[in-house]
């Protein structure tokens, strides 16, 4: 048993006491993949292309496989901050009165971390390389919601502000998972807008496909996880009003999956090479990026 403090909080009663979520979802996650499918194929729609559906789902698989070796130091490291803070336990706990505003707080928290960490992985080159994998395909369905990059864990440290808050462990893992888990469903082009309200405040498919479009008046747009609100705010949304071209600007043209996950590292490091001066270096990691050598 892992003892991360004088705290009686380890590693191995959180993980024990954290209900899977999302793998209790999957059955349901996989039965939609298969539904969308058959739709496309009903209606003869190009929904999914088998080369292009085996890079998300090996992605996807690869991603859960560095998940399960990281998730141990991931839930520590969160576990170490929490069990540090002076103020920790001033919000309701799992079984006590009051849990449910704690996790509504809680997912709100987590939300507005995700919007940042969304935003500045579009807007950084270094932080883009963690999340490129994700916006590499020219198809849009379910599947490319398992395409994860492998490297997309080390943006823990923009969590930290959520954890700092205080929330009970429990609570917050289990919020994280539920965040993670809406980005399923609005990864497809079958439902439409929604009623205005829910249009207003929350994430939805039209909201995302825009996202996920390479039209000049589409890019860096929507980067909402779970709420919209966000973007309305900090004056990043756009309506979806014309049909979405999907994939990235600068094409991969590859189905590999290790390709597809570490290319762009790969151009940093070749970028940062040839670049001249301590600066110049500099600007190819944390540039925008479209800015190369």
């Amino acid at each position: 048993m892992l003892l991360l403090s004088a705290d009686k909080i380890t590693v191995t009663e959180l993980l024990d006491q954290i209900p899977p979520v999302i793998i209790y979802a999957a059955p349901v996650m996989i039965g939609l993949v298969l539904l969308e499918v058959l739709i496309g194929q009903i209606q003869n729609r190009q929904q999914y292309k088998g080369k292009d559906f085996f890079a998300s789902l090996s992605i996807g698989v690869g991603n859960l496989l560095v998940s399960a070796v990281v998730k141990t130091a991931l839930y520590g490291t969160l576990l170490v901050l929490y069990n540090f803070l002076p103020w920790k336990g001033w919000l309701p706990g799992m079984g006590e009165p009051g849990v449910v505003f704690s996790f509504i707080f809680c997912l709100i928290a987590i939300d507005f971390c995700r919007y940042w960490a969304h935003r500045i992985a579009h807007e950084q080159r270094f932080w883009w390389a963690t999340h490129v994998t994700h916006h590499s395909s020219e198809q849009y369905n379910f599947s490319v919601s398992f395409r994860l990059s492998w490297t997309q864990h080390i943006k823990l440290v923009f969590f930290l502000p959520a954890v700092m808050i205080g929330f009970d462990p429990i609570v917050f893992f289990i919020c994280h998972q539920i965040e993670v888990l809406y980005q399923f469903w609005i990864h497809t082009e079958f439902i439409k807008k929604l009623p205005a309200p829910i249009e207003y405040v929350f994430t939805t498919p039209s909201h995302h496909r825009v996202h996920h479009a390479i039209n000049e008046k589409y890019i860096d747009k929507n980067y909402g996880s779970t709420l919209i609100i966000w973007d309305r705010m900090f004056g990043t949304f756009e309506p979806e009003s014309e049909k979405p071209i999907y994939g990235i600007t600068e094409p991969v043209n590859s189905f590999n999956p290790v390709k597809l996950v570490f290319h762009e590292w790969v151009d940093i490091f070749n970028d940062v090479r040839r670049a001249d001066g301590f600066s110049n270096k500099l600007k190819m990691v944390f540039g925008r990026p479209s800015v190369k050598s």
